[in-house]
């Protein structure tokens, strides 16, 4: 039995002595009630990311009245076991298949590393600045029409007199 399991299970027989059936944990817990069948089996493979499962067994622990910092430190030390047994070997043709191949997403993906699209946004303020340039210059332009027929009329009258 690895550590896993034996966190699963711990979270399984306190939900199950305090009463509490899977379906309502999962729904006290905005959760599937699937996500909390595998976490209580020790299923690791069932998240795609293993943030997400730390998070998880933090959560799922505070609702159950466990010592929540505890098992997070349990599952700490099951990750830095797990992830200490991958060979080199496999780390280099890993990342020798990822360069190989740039279009293909990880497996484990984590809020740290997925870069995220910026959108470009043209705020209020700037808006509401080339709408009052635009006004403006309508303004100098009209202003400048109306002085270039006041001259023009004002040109007429005197030549009549004249």
């Amino acid at each position: 039995m690895y550590p896993l399991k034996e966190i699963g299970e711990r979270l399984r027989e306190t939900r199950e002595s305090i009463g509490v059936s899977i379906d309502e944990a999962a729904e006290d817990l905005k959760l599937r009630p699937s996500q909390i069948e595998a976490v209580e089996a020790g299923n690791m493979e069932n998240f795609k990311d293993i943030y997400y499962l730390k998070y998880f067994i933090r959560d799922y622990s505070k609702y159950l009245g466990l010592d929540y910092e505890d098992m997070v430190d349990e599952f700490n030390e099951y990750l830095f076991d797990y992830t200490s047994k991958i060979s080199i070997e496999d780390i280099k043709k890993n990342k020798k298949e990822l360069l190989e191949q740039p279009k293909k997403e990880p497996k484990i993906r984590s809020p740290y590393t997925v870069e995220h699209k910026k959108e470009f946004r043209i705020s209020k303020r700037i808006i509401l600045l080339i709408v009052s340039i635009i006004i403006i210059i309508g303004c100098i332009l009209a202003y400048n029409e109306y002085i270039r027929k006041d001259n023009s009329n004002n040109n007429s009258v005197v030549m009549r007199t004249l």
